[in-house]
């Protein structure tokens, strides 16, 4: 993915909004980070993906966030789950949730400078006020775990008690 994916990818989700930059308050910086992501070997070559980062170590607390978290999953439930796995012949799929913490709906008003090369015309003095989650935002895991658990609980899923990131239809 380039950077004019990255944004159009940004722009789709509604990301953020243009407006001025609230009295009293300033606004964060982000910036593209670029990472090699392997092949398969024999398959496909390694490839460069984008993504913008916000530089979340310019956030107050108490200001730009209130909570933070980041849920790991406990090993004990990976290795209990591959046991089923094995004893009953089943198969274990895996997935990847693409731009996953754009996903999280922004409780708190943040404000990002434009980027460099995206600057609107005529708003050049114009801040964007996020609408939804960044990577880098001290607060984007815990608001994609919000929207995650509250997704898995609407289709009928249960939380587990002892591991937060375990749901099940029991």
């Amino acid at each position: 993915m380039d950077i004019q994916e990255e944004m159009e990818s940004l722009y789709k989700n509604e990301t953020w909004e243009l407006c001025d930059l609230p009295k009293g308050r300033r606004a964060i910086t982000a910036k593209w980070i670029y990472k090699r992501k392997e092949g398969i070997v024999g398959v496909e070559d390694a490839r460069w993906t984008v993504g913008l980062l916000v530089r979340g170590c310019n956030q107050k607390e108490g200001i730009d966030f209130n909570k933070v978290f980041s849920l790991v999953v406990c090993y004990i439930s990976i290795r209990v789950l591959f046991a089923f796995v094995a004893l009953f012949d089943l198969e274990s799929e895996q997935l990847d949730v693409k731009i996953a913490f754009l996903h999280g709906e922004l409780e708190e008003e943040i404000s990002m400078r434009q980027l460099e090369e995206f600057v609107v015309p005529g708003k050049e003095q114009s801040v964007s006020r996020l609408k939804k989650s960044l990577y880098g935002l001290k607060q984007a895991p815990r608001q994609w775990y919000k929207r995650f658990d509250a997704f898995m609980i609407g289709q009928g899923y249960t939380r587990c008690h002892y591991d937060n990131c375990l749901f099940s239809t029991i």
